[in-house]
C-alpha cells in the first residue's frame, strides 16, 4: 500500500549533505517527493512510496546520520500520487 510520510528532522542537519544523501536514497527506492532546509534549522521532508520502501527510506537516512539527527518528528498518510519523482525544493 502506497503511503506518504512528513518528516521534521531536527539537531545538525543542514551542511552536512543530507539533502542530497536523501535526494539519492529516495530515487534508488523510487520514492517520490521532496526535501528542504528550513530557516528554523530542521529539514523537511515529504515522499511517497510502498511502505516498506519509505521505512528502507528513513533507516537508511538515521544510518548516515544518526550523529547529526537529534528528533525526528514523522506523521504517516495515505499517498496523494500528486509527485511524479523526487527532488529538492529551495
Amino acid at each position: 500500500m502506497r503511503k506518504q510520510i512528513h518528516v521534521f528532522y531536527s539537531g545538525r542537519v543542514q551542511g552536512v549533505g543530507f539533502r542530497f544523501t536523501a535526494e539519492d536514497i529516495a530515487r534508488d527506492l523510487r520514492i517520490t517527493g521532496w526535501v528542504r532546509n528550513l530557516r528554523n534549522g530542521q529539514v523537511e521532508v515529504v515522499a511517497e512510496a510502498e511502505e516498506e520502501a519509505l521505512k528502507d527510506f528513513l533507516d537508511k537516512i538515521n544510518q548516515y546520520f544518526s550523529r547529526y539527527i537529534h528528533d525526528v518528528d514523522i506523521k504517516w498518510q495515505e499517498a496523494t500520487g500528486e509527485f511524479k519523482e523526487f527532488g529538492l525544493r529551495f
